[in-house]
């Protein structure tokens, strides 16, 4: 680019997680997790998080992930750590909660009030999720940015 403008990366449209199996994914995530299923095929599906999705492609190959994941977030972490106990699926250690689904792919479950990160409200809304509220950290964090709300 001669005059040196970039495009800024705002977001994450979906994250495609390799499985072994698409009915055993869609079982095993609908244990942990309230969702739509958007589509699916034979090879893939996809799950809807409000304007985000997840992607299930079969076709995993490599080995278990050991530090590569992504922090997915949740209205409450809770409930998720109690399906996970149930499926007799283990935290991994370290200082966040940390699993590896059945096909190996690491996954830090993140609670949506103590993190920047935020839906816009009419977002939640269509998500049944209007009364979601953040931390006052969480709030400091974005006001630092010039992103909480007034």
């Amino acid at each position: 680019m001669a005059d040196g403008k970039k495009a800024r990366a705002i977001g994450i449209n979906h994250v495609a997680l390799e499985v072994d199996d698409i009915d055993a994914a869609l079982a095993f995530y609908a244990e942990l997790f309230e969702f739509e299923l958007r589509g699916r095929s034979e090879t893939m599906a996809f799950i809807d998080l409000g304007d985000q999705f997840l992607n299930f492609s079969t076709g995993r190959k490599q080995a278990p992930d050991d530090e590569r994941h992504f922090g997915l977030v949740v209205d409450d972490r809770e409930l998720v750590l109690a399906a996970l106990e149930r499926l007799g699926v283990e935290l991994l250690p370290g200082p966040f909660m940390d699993f590896l689904d059945p096909w190996g792919n690491r996954i830090e479950l993140v609670d949506y009030a103590g993190i920047q990160f935020t839906k816009a409200p009419y977002v939640l809304r269509g998500m049944g999720l209007g009364d979601l509220e953040k931390t006052d950290e969480a709030l400091g964090e974005l006001r630092e940015k010039g992103m909480a709300p007034d």
